[in-house]
């Protein structure tokens, strides 16, 4: 009985797996290490998409940002449509149209700027405003549009508008759907026509 114990006992010290336990895991593993792979491929093969998307979406962000500013200082509206919108505002120029920033100190002058947008981009056309219908150069804005159809407006022409809603309507790289970027700005009538008076 005394050698059967021993014989016994020294199997319990014994460390290892068996053929069986070390198929298991090695089949384990190998599974785990092809999910992982997958996984690793489709993200590197999606990030170009992604990565195009999401530079699409800041640029229709900043171009947002910049129109709804400049009508948030636009004092009157010339001309509204779906596709278009020329207002006087203040720019920060020392000439309407021209490329030189006025200093910080000095005031804002007025300019007409004119949106125009077809179903591709949007241009920035800037032009002094006591001359209606001046060509100035288009500035091209952001490109990749679905819809020409960017601006809203509050109340609705003929009626002069008081508010500017833009949504701009992006391709999507994915294919699917569209990317609708959208904000708005109300025009200062109120404050202009106090100096004014």
């Amino acid at each position: 009985m005394r050698f059967l114990r021993n014989r016994l006992a020294g199997r319990e010290r014994e460390a290892g797996l068996t053929l069986v336990e070390l198929l298991v895991a090695s089949a384990m593993s190998v599974i785990l290490v092809a999910a992982a792979c997958m996984m690793l491929i489709s993200a590197v093969r999606d990030q170009p998409t992604v990565s195009k998307k999401s530079q699409e979406i800041t640029t229709a962000r900043y171009v947002l940002e910049r129109m709804t500013r400049e009508i948030r200082n636009g004092i009157v509206v010339y001309s509204a449509s779906g596709s278009r919108v020329e207002f006087k505002t203040r720019v920060r120029h020392k000439t309407c149209g021209g490329s030189a920033l006025e200093s910080a100190g000095a005031a804002a002058i007025e300019c007409r700027v004119t949106y125009s947008c077809t179903t591709t981009a949007c241009t920035r056309t800037e032009t002094a405003p006591e001359v209606p219908g001046s060509s100035g150069t288009p500035v091209p804005l952001v490109g990749n549009l679905d819809s020409n159809q960017i601006f809203n407006y509050e109340p609705s022409p003929p009626s002069t508008p008081t508010y500017v809603g833009i949504t701009l309507h992006i391709e999507n790289p994915e294919g699917q759907g569209e990317l609708t970027v959208t904000d708005g700005a109300g025009l200062r009538i109120q404050s202009y026509l106090s100096a004014v008076n």
